[in-house]
């Protein structure tokens, strides 16, 4: 397809939209709205057109596309015996992944360049959605400094708020620009991003994050991430003697219970599951809970062990894509994201099928990303392809 200018701007108002709205629209009915509007329709509109771009994602990412396809089909069966009362939902979920991961082939075009850029914007806002939550939370609102902090809009909760931040930290660090000047508005923007995650006290996100930037010179193997992740170290270090008492202070919040109830659950129903959106609660301590807060013990529970062993081969095949393509600068990426996304996991994330959301950032996000790996490894070369803001 030769693009124009008009169906650039609409695919890339649709990531845009896809990162940013979730804490800036009024409401969350206007978010899945302008996601229709602006990632949905277009993906559809231009999937035709694009479908030479499908056919080489097809050959070149043969186990990841099976592994999509074989967990929605399995999805759907699950749907014949689902405890939720409307399974048609369920199905069109279902629809509305498979166009979301559709939708990064056809806005890259073979172009990984594009997607890091629109990546790098989306950090920035959502850097700025960091120091709008704190100067509401904080100065408006009055709260002690001790509070959780939380984000705006949909992000309004410190855990979930932690979980996106701390991912755009993670792809900010990963992708930074050339330019000297840009990149101390760069290292502000990380330091409002690290700032909330501190901030809101979500120790799972902040592990993530922390073992992330540690982890980085391991495919990154320059100069700079060893700074990056000894900086990082060091102010972790501050940041545990000042705050020890408020990361004691909960202890393991019943994780371990949760998960060894989650366990029992899913030996009740290990082959079928409960069935996909079905509702559920994990009895532990005395407690219940709305979910197992870790999302392979949610899919097991949901979609049976199948569906746990499907989506850890969605899952896994992406880290495979990603480091096979680690020399390059949207691969090293990609790494990071994933490894981000997948520590956090372990902690609260609880959904797949459910409307696109927070949790969507670590679950369907690093997918659909890792789909444009395939035409990373031919044309880039991380040394002296990196872009520059604009």
């Amino acid at each position: 397809m030769r693009e124009t200018r008009w169906a650039q701007v609409w695919m890339a108002t649709g990531l845009l939209w896809f990162l940013l709205a979730i804490a800036f629209a009024p409401t969350n009915k206007i978010y899945q709205q302008g996601l229709v509007a602006f990632l949905w329709l277009p993906t559809l509109f231009f999937a035709w057109s694009m479908r030479a771009r499908l056919l080489e994602l097809w050959q070149g990412q043969r186990l990841l596309c099976l592994s999509v396809l074989g967990l929605g089909l399995w999805a759907l069966l699950t749907l014949t015996w689902t405890h939720d009362e409307e399974p048609s939902r369920g199905a069109k979920r279902s629809l509305y992944i498979i166009v979301f991961l559709l939708f990064f082939p056809i806005l890259a075009n073979a172009r990984p360049e594009r997607v890091i850029r629109l990546m790098q914007w989306g950090g920035l806002g959502l850097a700025l959605t960091a120091l709008l939550a704190a100067i509401k939370f904080y100065v408006i609102d009055g709260n002690a400094l001790m509070a959780r902090l939380v984000g705006l809009g949909e992000l309004a909760h410190p855990i979930l708020g932690g979980y996106v931040l701390g991912l755009a930290a993670v792809w900010l660090s990963h992708w930074v620009p050339r330019n000297r000047w840009v990149q101390v508005g760069w290292a502000v923007a990380l330091a409002f991003l690290a700032g909330f995650v501190l901030l809101s006290q979500s120790r799972g996100a902040a592990l993530a994050l922390l073992l992330t930037i540690i982890a980085m010179p391991i495919w990154c193997r320059d100069r700079q991430s060893r700074i990056v992740a000894a900086t990082a170290l060091a102010l972790t270090m501050v940041a545990f003697w000042l705050l020890e008492p408020l990361v004691m202070a909960r202890g393991a919040s019943f994780r371990p219970q949760i998960f060894m109830a989650s366990l029992d659950m899913i030996a009740q129903h290990p082959l079928r599951g409960l069935g996909m959106g079905s509702a559920y609660s994990v009895s532990a301590a005395g407690l219940q809970f709305d979910h197992s807060h870790n999302l392979f013990t949610h899919i097991a529970i949901e979609l049976g062990v199948p569906g746990l062993l499907l989506w850890s081969a969605v899952w896994f095949a992406v880290l495979r894509e990603a480091w096979r393509a680690r020399e390059t600068l949207y691969g090293r990426g990609i790494i990071g994201i994933w490894m981000f996304s997948f520590l956090a996991m372990q902690f609260d994330a609880a959904s797949i099928s459910g409307t696109p959301r927070a949790e969507w950032f670590i679950s369907w996000l690093p997918v659909g990303l890792a789909t444009v790996l395939v035409w990373t490894q031919a044309k880039y070369n991380a040394c002296d392809k990196i872009p520059r803001s604009t």
